[in-house]
Parts: structure tokens; sequence; C-alpha cells
């Protein structure tokens, strides 16, 4: 290919990608404005402990990803892989082999939930009894829920491989929207709160993955499913998917078994605290997820196309600005947690804060890792790295156990899950280094040691105010503010390379100059 062309095919691409992050952003915007207000709403109309029962029995019926979440993650790694490649005859077979083994699994998942989680329910979770009958009901309806959600899979999956977020962006803002107004009819209801609110959320989920396949049949080709069982292409998938399952299914059980292992040690009302600092900490992290959304399809595409050095170029910075976004939103939560959590919320359950701080310091370790993942995924040859990563990972359910049993409080839960994140990125780091010729010294040096810096040059100015200043509106906007200004600044001058900064001055120049025409 042409150098020139070349050059004017990565810039085209760059820009699609800041394209598709502004239209994810305005997204999560809306949806973290509506969120925080919702989860407000929920908290205050259920109580502590209806609150608590819905995190713990919807904690349970998300273990049951673990059958799903490896098959997710092929399903769009072939589709994008195909879209790379060209090859639209494979890329439908893809798509409806993709349909069936989602109905399958969720056949499956509703057989076995059905066999043991009434049981489990009743048996091993700390729910008062007074509101078991509604705990059941919760669990009917989040699994129906769960159910729906894994056949949107193959739809979502297709949205993102093409790159339309705008789509992306206007339906999730529907879903928001939809939970807000249930939040708002709580304490309208006519039956139990408990029971009303998980019927509405499962009614919701339903309408969101009708509004996903209308919109794939109208706009992709291989969208229109047909009744393919291509056996060559379920083996790929499975195959993918199989080895895939270690990690995968070891990050549910940290995330939904943690919550299990709460709340055999401790009260609802724990899980109620960890239910808002997952609340907040996935808030946080979907902007991250977004940014990564937009630049995944590029490195699998580039990578299925033959462009390794682009690829490489897309995981080196995809790792250090997914830090610097982070750094932007999570720095001045960290620094106003208690004064925030109150402002949020009326009734602030113990550990919240805890709770909130450290999984915020988890979520940005493991961000570092988001664009590592991407592309040992685009490789497909995942077996070593899954043994070496996955086993890492389920570390966490048995070590945390062990501290709880030990008579470890509860922060032990993310102690524990950023211990064993340091362990995994660095294994990462030494996996990718023969699966795609990752530079580790390069890594170290340009990735991990600039994260650092900036995190060293920036923390110290907005810490020091947030330890002197006193808990008030105007003093929590004040540490914003230098928070934002001191973090961005560092970002700007330390982080970010000339040619990025040139880069992002030249596009702004851009598009300000036809908006002034």
């Amino acid at each position: 290919m042409d150098p020139g062309i070349h050059r004017r095919s990565i810039s085209a691409n760059s820009r699609r990608i800041a394209r598709n992050t502004l239209f994810l952003y305005f997204r999560q915007f809306l949806l973290l404005l509506i969120g925080l207000y919702t989860s407000r709403v929920v908290l205050h109309a259920l109580g502590e402990t209806d609150f608590g029962v819905y995190t713990e029995v919807g904690g349970f019926v998300a273990l049951f990803s673990v059958l799903s979440a490896s098959l997710s993650s092929a399903i769009s790694r072939f589709l994008t892989f195909e879209l790379g490649r060209k090859d639209e005859t494979r890329l439908a077979r893809i798509f409806s082999s993709a349909v069936l083994i989602q109905l399958g699994i969720a056949l499956i998942v509703i057989l076995v939930a059905e066999m043991i989680g009434p049981w489990y329910i009743g048996r091993y979770l700390n729910i008062p009894v007074e509101r078991l009958h509604a705990a059941h009901w919760i669990f009917q309806f989040s699994l129906f829920a769960f159910a729906v959600n894994l056949l949107s899979v193959p739809y979502n999956a297709s949205i993102i491989a093409h790159e339309r977020m705008d789509a992306f962006a206007y339906i999730g803002i529907f879903e928001g929207v939809c939970k807000l107004v249930i939040a708002l009819l709580i304490s309208f209801s006519p039956i139990d709160r408990l029971v009303f609110y998980g019927l509405a959320m499962g009614l919701v989920a339903v309408v969101v993955r009708m509004m996903y396949a209308t919109y794939c049949r109208r706009n992709f080709a291989e969208c229109r499913f047909k009744r393919v069982y291509d056996k060559g292409i379920v083996r790929e998938m499975f195959s993918f998917a199989g080895w895939n399952y270690i990690g995968s299914g070891a990050a549910v059980l940290r995330d939904h078994g943690g919550t299990l292992i709460l709340g055999y040690f401790f009260d609802p009302a724990v899980n109620a605290a960890r239910g808002l600092a997952l609340q907040v900490s996935m808030t946080v992290n979907q902007f991250v997820t977004n940014f990564m959304t937009a630049m995944n399809p590029q490195i699998t595409k580039s990578y299925a196309s033959g462009d390794h050095g682009y690829m490489m170029s897309l995981v080196f910075r995809g790792s250090r600005f997914s830090l610097y976004l982070l750094f932007l939103i999570a720095f001045p939560i960290l620094f106003n947690t208690h004064y925030l959590l109150d402002l949020w919320q009326v009734n602030v359950p113990a550990h919240t804060v805890q709770f909130v701080q450290l999984a915020l310091i988890f979520t940005m370790i493991e961000a570092i890792s988001y664009p590592l993942v991407t592309a040992m995924m685009a490789t497909g040859n995942i077996k070593r790295y899954q043994i070496v990563v996955g086993g890492l990972q389920c570390l966490n359910l048995p070590f945390t156990f062990l501290a709880l049993w030990a008579g470890g409080n509860p922060e032990w839960v993310y102690v524990v899950a950023i211990g064993v994140a340091v362990l995994s990125l660095f294994a990462r780091i030494g996996l990718l280094k023969g699966m795609i010729g990752l530079d580790i010294r390069s890594f170290l040096t340009k990735v991990l040691l600039k994260i650092l810096l900036v995190a060293v040059l920036a923390v110290p100015l907005p810490l020091f105010l947030s330890l002197r200043l006193e808990e008030g509106f105007w003093n929590m906007v004040l540490i914003c503010l230098v928070t934002e200004l001191v973090t961005g600044t560092i970002i700007w001058f330390v982080g970010m390379r000339k040619d990025e900064r040139r880069f992002l001055v030249e596009d702004l120049k851009e598009k300000w100059g036809r908006k002034s025409i």
C-alpha cells in the first residue's frame, strides 16, 4: 500500500475512534446522571434490606454468566475479525450460528438455575424470613432478564463490530430512561415493591432486546437470521470459548462470587454497600469501556488485515489513555467520597466509603489491561494465556473466603481483588511478548512509567486539600476543579506525546472550522 494512502487510512481510523468515543461519552454522561438519581430513588423506595436482597439474588443469577461470558466474547471476536477480512458470506453464517448458540445457552442456564436457585437462596443467602417470598420472585425475573440479554449478544456485537456507536448510544439512553421511570413508580406499586421492581426490569430487557434486533435487521445484511448450523464455525467458536471460559468465568466468580461470600458472612446491609460501590465503579469504568468499545474493532481488524504496527500503536495508546480518562473521573470521587455519597444517598450503609475507594483503585489497575486483552483475543490463540491469567484470577474466591473466615472485615473482598489484578497485569505483559511480539521494555517505560508519573504528580495537591478542608459543597467544588485542572495539565504535558497533542489540536481546529462555515 502507498505510504500516503496508509497514513490517510490511519488518520481516518483515528477520527472514527474519536467520533465513536464522543457518541459513547454522550451516552455515558446522560446514563451517569440518570443512574445516580435512579439508584438514590431505588434505595430510598426499597430500603437497605430489600436493596441488599436484590443485589444478592441478582448476583447469584449473574453467576450463570460463567456459562455464557466466554461465548459472548467469542461471538464479538469472530464477527469483528470477519469484517476485517471482508468475508460477507462467512460473516452471515457466523451470525446465524451465534444466535442458535445463544438460544441453546439460554435454555441450559434456565434449566440449571431453576434446579439449584430456589434451594441455594433459601439455604445459604442471609435473607430475612419475611422477605424470602419476594426474593424467589426476584430470582425468576432476574433469570428471565438474563436469558433475554443472552439473546441480544449477537445483535449488540454486530453494532459494535460495524462501529455504529450512535445507535448503541441512543438505545442505551432509552434503556436508562426506562429504568428511571420504573424507579419513580416503585412507591406507587399496588404489589410488593421489590417484586414490582424485578418484574419491570425484566420487561425493559425485552423491549431493549427487540430494539437491538430491529436495528440490526434493517441495517446489516448478515443479521437476517437463517437456520444455518455450520459445524465448522460452531466448533471454532466453542474451541475459542472453551479456553476463554477460564478467564471470563474467573472474572464472574470474582465479581458476583464476592457478593455471595459477603452474603454468607454478613447481613444484607453490607451487600447494599457493595451494590452501591459496584454501581459507582461500573459507572466510572463505563467511560473507559466506551473508549475501548470504539477502539477494539480497530485493534481486531488491523490484526486480521496484517497491519501489526498500527495494532501495536493502538494497544500502547489504549492502555495509557484508558488510565488518563479514569484519572480525570475517579480522582475527584476518591478525594470527596464521603461527601459525594451523603449528597447522593439519603442513608449511606456502613462500609460504602471504603468499598467505593477500593473499587475505583481496582478499576484503574484492570483498565491498563483492556487493550492487551483485545489484542490477545484478536490472535485467537488464547490457550496458554487463559491457563495462566485465568488461573491467577481464580485465586480471588478462595483467598477472599479465607480472609473473611479468619475474621477479616468486608473490605478484604477488594484488597484480595487488587492484589490479584496486579499479578494478572504483569502476567499478561509477559505472555503477550510471545503472542504478538509485545516489547516489554517499551510497554513498561512508555505506558506504565508514564501512567505512574502522571499519578504521582497529579495526586499530592488535591489530596492535601481534601485532608485540610472541611466537608462542604463549595469545598467539594474547589477540590474537584483543582483536581481536574492539575490532572488535565499533567496529562497534556507529561502523559501525552507531542504528535498526540498536535493531532488533537488539529482535529479540534478542523471541527471548529467546519462549524464556523
